[in-house]
């Protein structure tokens, strides 16, 4: 891997952060000695494409919340990541807009009393459109890993998909579970 690769953790962006910390991002870069920014580049009620209406068991098109960013890793582009939450639960929130959400947004589902319980995983290796390309800046023949993460509630409802593409040759995906 070269000097700008990554190795990403699932763990530090599944629980809410503490009063006064900042996103899980910019502290799990820091803690690597990196410098962790995003870009908010969409947020807003939109229809439900059909991967997270099936998720969410909706049907396809009703309206959910989406924040599209672009992750930034010492400034240059480490991945693409859409989240969606039931319009139910985000409308009207802080979630549905651009600003930064103090603390990230699992911190402040938490404090709408939506807090996560459960993670379903998946990810796939291919290749990106030129958009993706184009926006996190890869070699034409370069492949991306896509990962999709489903965040269900206590009562094992669905509160928040995320579809995450980040530059396969950049990457390390690393899983730590604990058993017992």
């Amino acid at each position: 891997m070269s000097a700008s690769s990554w190795v990403s953790t699932s763990m530090p962006y599944l629980s809410p952060r503490e009063q006064g910390q900042g996103d899980a991002w910019s502290a799990d870069a820091a803690a690597q000695g990196r410098r962790g920014t995003q870009r908010i580049v969409h947020a807003g009620e939109v229809p439900a494409p059909a991967e997270v209406a099936r998720l969410f068991g909706i049907p396809e098109g009703e309206p959910v919340v989406v924040r599209q960013r672009l992750i930034l890793l010492d400034g240059e582009p480490n991945e693409l990541t859409d989240t969606y939450y039931p319009a139910a639960i985000a409308r009207g929130t802080a979630l549905a807009g651009t600003a930064k959400i103090p603390g990230g947004a699992v911190t402040l589902l938490a404090r709408l009393g939506h807090a996560g319980a459960l993670v379903r995983e998946d990810v796939r290796a291919g290749m990106p459109d030129e958009a993706e390309r184009d926006a996190l800046q890869t070699a034409p023949d370069e492949p991306v890993l896509r990962l999709t993460r489903l965040t269900l509630n206590r009562d094992d409802r669905p509160i928040q998909v995320d579809r995450m593409v980040m530059p396969a040759l950049r990457q390390q995906l690393r899983y730590e579970i604990r058993i017992g």
